[in-house]
């Protein structure tokens, strides 16, 4: 089992910028992908990024790219997601997930954290 806690959320004005965490603890993985979602009030959950373990290669939805950055350390520990120049429709609660290496899906989930840009 892994376990997941984000933190990091709040209320920013437009513009501003903030920095989400993801603690990971439990079993971990040599190969794995870490990635970020969110869902915004009455919409489903989307893709915002992803790191790679052990490559540390990353990938951005394109809402995000260029404004948002993940990053992680090299033991797997933790997950960062530095989000610059926010904006009112960046709202979301933001979720972290665990893929491990040929599934699919993402089959671990943290609890969410809360980010409230306003305009």
């Amino acid at each position: 089992q892994v376990q997941l806690v984000e933190s990091g959320g709040g209320l920013v004005q437009a513009g501003g910028s903030l920095r989400l965490s993801c603690a990971a603890s439990g079993r971990t993985f040599s190969s794995s992908d870490m990635g970020w979602f969110r869902q915004a009030p009455g919409k489903e959950r989307v893709f915002v990024a992803r790191i790679s373990w052990p490559t540390m290669s990353t990938y951005y939805a394109e809402p995000v790219k260029g404004r948002f950055t993940i990053s992680g350390d090299n033991a797997f520990n933790t997950v960062y997601l530095q989000m610059n120049s926010l904006k009112a429709e960046d709202t979301a609660v933001y979720y972290c997930a665990v893929r491990r290496m040929g599934r699919a899906s993402y089959d671990y989930w943290g609890q969410g954290t809360q980010v409230t840009v306003s305009s």
